[in-house]
């Protein structure tokens, strides 16, 4: 498991311990590489955004080296272009935050949990759908602000904060 908030990696590591799991925890992406230079693993729980790059730059790692490995994203920052790029990379699930240990143990097992259906109202609101723009925009420049903005024509620091907000609801 890999998430540079330790608060949550280890209520989560504890909560797989007592599932039965037994848990190999990362707060970095480098650390993520120490890890799997180490040993092999049945499953991986990677964040999203950690502190020193992308939980999807630790997907490529990973996969690279286990080309089989279940790969279960978590973020607190959801969107449909960074869900996009975590499959296209080999996640096998991607789950938004907060997620109970059920459900991500389930997820990493490979097991499909049922869901409750999700209230569609139509199309997302205008703010929601600028910000899945902004967060593909920056995918497709590979993760540079500085690039991503130039493309947007916009300033560097809106995007910046524009990004750093929680995702709009739908």
């Amino acid at each position: 498991m890999v998430d540079d908030d330790s608060a949550f990696r280890d209520r989560l590591a504890r909560a797989l311990a007592a599932r039965g799991c037994e848990v190999q925890e990362g707060a970095s992406a480098a650390q993520a590489g120490v890890l799997a230079s180490k040993r092999r693993f049945t499953a991986a729980i990677v964040d999203l955004k950690l502190s020193d790059g992308s939980g999807l730059d630790v997907v490529r790692l990973l996969k690279a080296g286990q080309p089989g490995l279940r790969i279960v994203i978590l973020t607190g920052y959801g969107s449909i272009a960074t869900a996009l790029e975590a499959v296209r990379l080999g996640a096998s699930d991607y789950l938004t935050k907060p997620a109970d240990a059920d459900e991500i143990l389930a997820r990493a097992r490979g097991i499909a949990t049922q869901r409750p259906p999700v209230p569609t109202s139509g199309a997302p609101s205008l703010a929601r759908a600028e910000w899945e723009y902004l967060q593909r925009v920056l995918a497709d420049c590979g993760g540079n602000i500085s690039q991503a903005a130039r493309v947007l024509r916009i300033d560097r620091r809106s995007l910046q904060r524009k990004l750093g907000k929680y995702p709009p609801a739908s």
